[in-house]
């Protein structure tokens, strides 16, 4: 199972969440760490940025991340799908 750190912008962004959001961005980040390919995550590589992924928090909201070395995910940030992808 892969570890998962979290980078200072995506714990910046994480506090800007809603209780509701933050509570699905941890269930998510639960299931990627478990299984990066959970299939309610949809998980998928970000066009246009080589080597960051995105996942599903919920219909309306995605987080990204990079796989690193030694089974490490560092997510890059979380929020809603438009911005998020904007700026992986």
């Amino acid at each position: 199972m892969p570890k998962i750190k979290a980078s200072p912008r995506f714990k910046k962004a994480y506090k800007k969440l809603s209780p509701e959001l933050q509570e699905k961005t941890r269930k998510a980040l639960a299931l990627l760490g478990e299984n990066p390919r959970h299939p309610s995550l949809r998980t998928k590589s970000v066009q246009g940025i080589r080597g960051v992924d995105e996942a599903r928090v919920d219909i309306a909201s995605r987080m990204t991340y990079e796989r690193l070395a030694n089974d490490i995910l560092f997510m890059r940030v979380v929020g809603e799908h438009d911005k998020t992808l904007k700026n992986p």
